[in-house]
């Protein structure tokens, strides 16, 4: 098992795909883009799913979420899905994407063996998505959402950041709109995890101001179902229910006790925590001819070794040197 000295088990792996995305978020990298991973940094599509199978056969992972970057970029995407949800015991197997190209490759990805997929859409507004984004992309957004929802992709899952001065005003309606669709929506604090480290704490929309702000239309109520555990949203029945809403408070309400992940990086690094500044290299080790056993103990030693928190509340917080596009989510 991956286990740390703090008692916590790592059975959620992140497997981030590309470092590359085609949107440029002003909350994550600069308009021009960044330096790409060039491909022979990059772990093939063979070594990840040697590692994916490695952790679920060996270290107990029981969920595999494939981020980016966009993964939907990575060339062979559909078949190292394949492989890994044909692995025993099978893992969950989900992916979050900005959702352009979903609708295209949405039937692709379930027959695949993907059980869900998480789109970020941070507005309802074409205008304010391209301010964010800096692309004219969000009916593609929108598209890939109805075909995910289509072809069975459930919960389609969305993940929406509020920029103060930006999009705040938009929480209620939102989450009116999810609901109307069906699908399930998670607001989320901005992280200090942006290429250009220009993250101020000022700005950012508090999980109480974002509570606030839906409580202007909406009655929210504690979910009274099974525990939170090691799940990051706190989640609020809507109006009584059934429809709910959850808000993952990173920095305000950080969950780190309970924290239950692995990350595994495109270029073959695993990060103990989202904003660890250390990192243990498997690539290397794996194309120096490791065997199973010794990537597994390298995983271990790198788990082990995880903080008890994410120390964003200490005054000598770091923020990682890598921004979230080349870490994944």
């Amino acid at each position: 098992m991956l286990l740390d000295t703090y008692g916590r088990q790592a059975v959620d792996l992140r497997v981030s795909l590309t470092d590359r995305c085609n949107l440029r978020c002003t909350y994550c990298m600069p308009e021009e883009g960044l330096n790409w991973l060039g491909k022979p940094e990059l772990l093939t599509d063979e070594e990840i799913v040697r590692l994916v199978g490695l952790a679920v056969r060996d270290l107990g992972v029981r969920e595999v979420r494939f981020t980016g970057g966009e993964p939907l970029l990575r060339p062979g995407l559909v078949p190292v899905l394949a492989a890994c949800a044909a692995l025993e015991p099978r893992p969950e197997i989900s992916l979050t994407t900005n959702g352009i190209g979903l609708a295209r490759v949405a039937p692709a990805l379930r027959d695949a063996g993907v059980d869900r997929v998480n789109v970020s859409l941070d507005t309802l507004d074409p205008a304010v998505f391209q301010r964010l984004t800096r692309r004219h992309r969000h009916q593609d957004v929108l598209d890939g959402l109805a075909a995910a929802e289509a072809a069975g992709l459930r919960p389609v899952k969305l993940n929406a950041v509020l920029m103060r001065g930006v999009n705040e005003h938009e929480a209620a309606d939102l989450l009116a709109w999810a609901i109307e669709h069906r699908y399930q929506l998670r607001f989320i604090e901005q992280m200090p995890l942006d290429a250009q480290h220009g993250w101020d704490r000022t700005q950012m929309v508090t999980a109480e101001e974002i509570l606030a702000l839906l409580r202007t239309r909406f009655t929210l109520t504690p979910e009274p179902s099974a525990a939170r555990g090691a799940a990051p949203a706190e989640r609020w029945l809507v109006d009584g229910g059934p429809a709910t809403v959850g808000v993952i408070a990173s920095v305000t309400r950080p969950f780190c006790r309970a924290c239950d992940r692995t990350r595994l990086t495109a270029d073959g690094q695993v990060r103990n925590c989202l904003f660890a500044t250390g990192e243990t290299d498997l690539r290397g080790a794996l194309r120096s001819g490791a065997s199973d056993a010794e990537l597994a103990e390298l995983w271990r030693a790198a788990m082990w070794g995880k903080k008890a928190g994410a120390g964003i509340d200490d005054p000598e917080f770091l923020q990682p040197a890598r921004p979230m596009s080349a870490i994944g989510g």
